[in-house]
Parts: C-alpha cells; structure tokens; sequence
C-alpha cells in the first residue's frame, strides 16, 4: 500500500507514537483529579505535552495553549468565543468549512460576513482586505494553507493588516502545524488552531488553540475543571477556561511523543523533504495528457499537497481505481472546500488530492505518477 493522504490524516506516524499511547493505558489517571501517582503522571505528562508545543509555536507561555479534540473544536471556540452580534469578520474562499460553517452560524445569529474571493489558481487578492473593512470590523479568520491547492497564504501580509487596525487574526493551521515553522509572535497571529493528527504526527482526538495574552476567549463548553468546584461560574483563567472536561490524556501521550520526533528531526527537514517529494510528483504528472493540475505551483512556498483531475473523469472514479488497481490511497471529491472548489472550476467534478509524508519515499511518488499515466492512458482509449 502507498499512502498519499496525509493532508486527512497522517496514517504513517513513528513508531514511538503508538508505544507512548499503549504505555499510557498504564501509567495515567486523570490530570488534575487528584495526587496519586497516577493522576500525577498525567498532569506532568500534559504540563509537558504544552510546554513542547509552545516551544514549537514560538509561545512564551505555555498557558495560553488549551487542549482540543481537532482543529475544528478549536476554530469552533475562537468563533463562538469572539464574534458577537453586529460585529463584522473577514474569511476567504479558501477556508475549509471548519471555518465556514462557524462562521456562517454566527451570520445566522447576526453577524456580518465577507468573504474574499479566489481566483482559478485558488489565490486570493491581499488587497480586498482593505476594500473589504468596515467600523465594525472584528476579526480576519485565515488558513495558513489550502487543504485543496496546498497555496500558502501571506500571513504577514494579514497581519500586517490586522495590526494596522486593531483586529483579531485567527490562523487555521490544519495543514501547517509540523510541516510549517510558525511563530505566533513573529507572525502576529492572535489565535492559532491546530490539530495533533495530521502533520504534527500525533493520534486523532488531539488539537489545540493558542490565545494571545490579553486576548479573553468566552469558555465554548463548562464543566469540571478539577478546581473552584463551588463556584458556579467555570473558571476564566488560561488554558482551564477552554478545557472543561477531562482531556484525551492516551492522545496527549501520543501526541508528546510526536512531538519528540519532531524536535529530533526539525521541522524545516521534514518540510524539505515533503516539499520535494511533492515537487517532484508533480514535475510528473503535469507533463501527462489530458491531466490538470490545481493551485499555484509556481509559489516558492506550498503544502504537500497536489490535486488534478484527469480529463472529465469523476474524481471519485479515479480514486477508486488509484486504490483497487495500484493500492495508492488518496482524497477525491469536495475536500470540505465548497468555495475553493467553485473558484477552480471543480464543483461538478471534484478532484483527486495527493499529499505527501516525510515518511513517503520517492520511489512510492514515482509509482503513483505511473499510476496516473496509465488511467490518463486508458481514458483515450
């Protein structure tokens, strides 16, 4: 089996992300909830699971990072924590609907919403920012990088915008978080969300959301907390006020050790080599009739990610041979990109997605652009 479909999930993880996970069902209670041993090492153990991805994220301190189940909880919080009624927000065609969806609810309840239009390579023009502000401008919600396209926003760009007018930026980084260096402060991102499981290498069920100081977040759920339990208001101190419940501690464990990795082999190699193996996948396949290629491949900086589509073929059909006659596991359809679909012309058919691991190898990007000749081939017959 070839798996190119980490941009869903990165099924290829190290080995010591699975080891960490089970040793965990051993040594963990629930954090917070006690002073045993066992609830020790779980706090000790989430403390950490912070401490590293605030070192990663550029974040002084550790608290303003709370724990989620994906990025989609996160991007829930930040919108339901920061838009009220009769504010303005800003979002792109680019965004996936973990955004949209959000932020159409708020429009629903009385928000105003623009949203930037992309044009057929899937780019956006930076300067409808400006054309796009009002009085009562709030927020810019932003993907660091396209899920279909793999285009990188310029973030400095954006917040270069939102600091010139006191607004909140909010970054999906869904397809960056691992593969991408980011620093928040640098970048002046306001609120970062993020999941464990794609290229940060951690299990399903883990994620988070970075809140810049001095910016409050209302809490999106309540609950137990493990402290002020007589209080009838949840606690409104960073990361407890976004964490009510108990934490995925057996995901945490996995997504430390993920983390470990990452620091081990350093996040610009495994961006170089993602980012070549993509390249050359797609130096491939654009050289084959009747193939188009999506986005703009001609950015020095881009996600792993290569979606096309052969000739009219439904892309689900594609997918399907990839994976019964070649064993290649990919995406095909919509991807959750309603708008960017629209813009690329590719809402009928879809489109095959590609997306590449550190731990993929060229000669399994070779076989797949072989793969994508023959059925190119077979579809002039």
């Amino acid at each position: 089996m070839i798996y190119l479909d980490s941009s869903a999930t990165s099924f290829l993880k190290p080995p010591q992300v699975e080891e960490a996970v089970c040793r965990a069902f051993h040594t963990i209670g629930n954090a917070g909830r006690g002073a045993h041993a066992p609830t020790l090492n779980a706090s000790r153990l989430i403390y950490d699971t912070r401490e590293k991805l605030a070192g990663l994220f550029g974040v002084g301190d550790p608290s303003r990072i709370a724990f989620t189940c994906n990025a989609t909880e996160a991007l829930n919080i930040a919108a339901c924590g920061l838009v009220k009624p009769g504010d303005h927000v800003i979002t792109t065609a680019c965004e996936h609907n973990s955004v949209l969806r959000p932020l159409y609810r708020k429009e629903a309840q009385g928000a105003e919403l623009t949203i930037l239009p992309a044009d057929t390579k899937g780019r956006i023009s930076y300067e409808d920012l400006e054309k796009s502000l009002r009085d009562h401008t709030k927020a810019v919600f932003i993907t660091h990088a396209s899920n279909l396209t793999g285009n990188v926003t310029d973030l400095k760009r954006v917040s270069e915008f939102t600091g010139k007018y006191g607004m909140t930026l909010v970054v999906d980084a869904s397809q960056t978080a691992g593969y991408f260096p980011i620093n928040v402060e640098e970048m002046g991102i306001d609120v970062l969300c993020f999941t464990g499981h794609k290229g940060l290498m951690g299990p399903q069920g883990t994620g988070g959301i970075y809140v810049r100081e001095g910016l409050e977040l209302a809490s999106f759920k309540v609950g137990g907390s493990g402290v002020h339990s007589f209080d009838k208001v949840h606690p409104q101190e960073m990361p407890t006020t976004l964490e009510a419940g108990t934490l995925n501690g057996h995901g945490i464990a996995g997504l430390h050790a993920a983390l470990e990795f990452l620091e081990e082999v350093g996040v610009d190699t495994i961006h170089q080599k993602e980012a070549a193996l993509a390249r050359h996948f797609y130096e491939g396949v654009s050289q084959i009739p009747k193939v188009v290629v999506y986005g703009d491949l001609e950015a020095e900086l881009r996600a792993p990610i290569v979606s096309l589509n052969i000739g009219d073929m439904d892309s689900a059909a594609v997918s399907d041979i990839l994976w019964e006659d070649y064993e290649i596991c990919v995406r095909a359809g919509a991807h959750c990109a309603p708008l960017m679909h629209q813009a690329l012309g590719t809402a009928e058919q879809g489109a095959v997605r590609f997306s590449f691991s550190y731990f993929n190898t060229e000669k399994e990007v070779d076989q797949a652009v072989e793969a994508v000749r023959e059925i190119a081939e077979d579809s002039l017959e």
